[in-house]
């Protein structure tokens, strides 16, 4: 089946007619490509579809042989816009020291998914990293990036700066130019700051936290604008300063690209494949699901059942499948690059996502949602039912979330999709218009606030 895709978005904004750009932004980013992993994905294809709204952007990045980059995907080096200018700066940071101490080859994903085992020297080492390295570890990025943005504001004139993060330290950098030069600043949390799900195993002291809180303040109060991906970041957020005016405060989710989507559907008519793909750790909480999968997959014992991991997997969540008895049907592949992934997501029958069960996970609103979306592929969800993610998900008919201890109604499920499955072993889901969550739609939104007149606070 061919994947169809809308040919008319929900009143997009149009791109500027005029050839030459009207407004010229600084984009000062730490992930940027050959950078991989979700993170990377939504500045990347911001600055690939501004130009189309007759803005230019400058993007101010680290040097990919200095940075600290947990993944590398060669691949994005392509959608790079062969007429923006990308800046790579030399950078001050403590990982090479890490991976001497520890032994270890990777820089730590998000969340320490890559962590194994937490011994004393990981311990220590976030330690020191909560204490020492406040916002965070590559804050030593900032003194470079700052040099070159110095270096291009001699001689040039911007309408804007856009940070964005994590890495939280790069909001640093805006608040700075603002200071210094008046720039108009947009500052982009993809993220919750202090809130982030693993920020308590950081080991703050008491100093170390007030003096984070006290950072992240002042981008939400003085920033001229703020992006933020969920309607309940935009509540946690607010619910830090009484400064901070609700209106600057701008929800922009995270989206999905067409251009990515050129593949055909193809769900395989001898089994029935369920894929997950991206960094999942044993904070998703997917333990009760993988028991209801393993019985419906005992139930329905004349169907072959496939459960495909295409990304890091923890070493626990590894243990949870091997303990379920799943290992015979379960298939782990490691990160690919982004086109793969998305290839991957075509040839599946449905997917499954998960939202990490911690405090405020009501925000969390996984950039692999969208891309799930535009596959027309049926949604399993594990999280907290009215969540952000859960209500875009339902609005969409995409699918249906369950709790983490939902075991009856995940089997239930499960068991209606393998009976549907017998009948046709193409679940793919009706035409359903997301093309608001397109990046170019997304894109268009944010070229409309970078070109609005906001006084600044």
């Amino acid at each position: 089946m061919l994947q169809k895709f809308p040919q008319k978005e929900d009143n997009p904004p149009e791109p500027q007619k005029s050839a030459q750009p009207l407004l010229k932004v600084l984009f000062i980013t730490y992930y940027w490509p050959p950078s991989g992993g979700a993170g990377v994905q939504r500045c990347l294809k911001f600055v690939k579809h501004l130009p189309e709204f007759g803005i230019e952007p400058t993007v101010i990045t680290v040097d990919e042989n200095e940075g600290s980059y947990p993944l590398f995907d060669q691949s994005l080096l392509s959608e790079i816009p062969a007429g923006v200018r990308v800046f790579r700066t030399s950078t001050s940071e403590p990982f090479e020291y890490y991976k001497k101490l520890t032994g270890k080859k990777e820089i730590p994903y998000g969340g320490f998914a890559n962590e194994k085992k937490t011994g004393f020297v990981q311990k220590l080492f976030k330690f020191l990293r909560g204490n020492l390295f406040i916002p965070d570890a590559r804050v030593g990025w900032n003194k470079h990036a700052l040099r070159k943005c110095a270096e291009l504001l001699k001689t040039e004139k911007f309408d804007a700066v856009i940070t964005t993060s994590p890495p939280h330290s790069s909001q640093l950098i805006g608040l700075e130019l603002q200071k210094k030069y008046g720039l108009r600043w947009i500052a982009d949390l993809r993220d919750p700051w202090t809130d982030i799900y693993y920020y308590k195993d950081l080991a703050h002291t008491l100093l170390a936290k007030k003096l984070d809180e006290k950072y992240e303040r002042n981008v939400i109060e003085k920033s001229d604008a703020l992006l933020v991906t969920s309607a309940d970041t935009k509540r946690l957020f607010l619910n830090k300063s009484p400064k901070v005016d609700p209106h600057k405060v701008h929800v922009l989710p995270n989206g999905y690209d067409e251009a990515d989507f050129h593949f055909d559907s193809e769900p395989p008519q001898d089994m029935f494949c369920l894929t997950y793909t991206g960094t999942i750790t044993d904070t998703y909480n997917i333990e009760t699901f993988l028991q209801a999968f393993a019985e419906n997959a005992r139930r329905h014992s004349d169907i072959k059942f496939l459960l495909r991991f295409v990304g890091k997997v923890s070493a626990e969540v590894h243990k949870q499948i091997k303990e379920a008895n799943l290992l015979y049907c379960t298939e782990f592949i490691a990160f690919v690059p982004h086109r793969e992934s998305i290839q991957y997501l075509m040839r599946s029958t449905a997917l499954l996502m998960a939202v990490p069960d911690v405090e405020n996970n009501f925000c969390i609103l996984p950039g692999k949602l969208f891309e799930y979306l535009a596959s027309n592929k049926q949604i399993i969800c594990i999280g907290p039912v009215s969540s952000d993610a859960d209500t875009i998900i339902d609005e969409c008919g995409a699918g249906r979330t369950f709790t983490y201890d939902g075991y009856d109604l995940m089997l239930d499920h499960l068991d209606t999709m393998s009976r549907n499955w017998k009948v046709n072993p193409n679940l793919d889901l009706p035409y359903i218009n997301y093309s608001r969550y397109s990046r170019r739609a997304l894109t268009g939104k944010l070229a409309e606030l970078i070109r609005k007149k906001e006084e600044k606070r």
